[in-house]
């Protein structure tokens, strides 16, 4: 009987994603949501923020539940400050202007805790977006879409419009949609001794 697996995300991309790489072992995971408040420290390292976000809703997780906790926390950053998840249609139309025709970057950080050994492992991945020059109306039309509004940096690039808008990428993909399958699948990989 393999261990518990426990989810600390309400994200359905992280879900699907992590179900992307578990289904190969014949694995099964819960969805136990963390109950933190995300707050972001000036002068913090993106690298450090990310992990330190992921190991606190790993932690909150762990302290309720017994397992195998996996936790992750995404920001968007562009020119060396965090954009979050958009508080209104308002904020999320400043956003979407401020990263058009620019670079910018996603960093995800990514914590497990095993409840039984008490053993922590952290990490992050980033990843580099360019975005194309969008027009106002289309920016206009995603943010009526409501598709931005659970999303740092005010967008998903899964989205079937907000697609659209990224003309090039420099590192992991599914970072971007909220989950390094690569990483994640890597350290899944040793803690829970997988074999194919």
């Amino acid at each position: 009987m393999k261990d518990r697996i426990i989810l600390a995300s309400s994200s359905p991309r992280r879900e699907y994603l992590l179900n992307g790489v578990l289904k190969n072992f014949g694995l099964k995971f819960q969805i136990i949501p963390a109950n933190i408040i995300e707050s972001v420290h000036p002068g913090k390292s993106f690298d450090k923020t990310v992990k330190d976000l992921a190991r606190e809703k790993a932690e909150e997780v762990a302290s309720r539940e017994s397992g195998l906790i996996i936790a992750a926390d995404t920001i968007v950053v562009l020119n060396n400050n965090v954009l979050g998840k958009p508080e209104n249609e308002d904020d999320a139309k400043r956003i979407l202007k401020l990263l058009r025709g620019n670079d910018h970057e996603v960093f995800t950080g990514i914590a497990f805790i095993d409840t039984k050994t008490n053993r922590i492992v952290e990490d992050f991945e980033v990843t580099k977006v360019r975005f194309r020059n969008m027009s106002d109306s289309e920016i206009d039309f995603y943010v009526k879409s409501g598709s931005p509004m659970d999303k740092a940096g005010a967008y998903g690039i899964q989205d079937d419009f907000g697609s659209t808008f990224v003309e090039s990428i420099n590192g992991d993909y599914f970072n971007i949609v909220g989950l390094p399958v690569v990483k994640t699948y890597l350290h899944l990989k040793e803690l829970l001794n997988l074999e194919l």
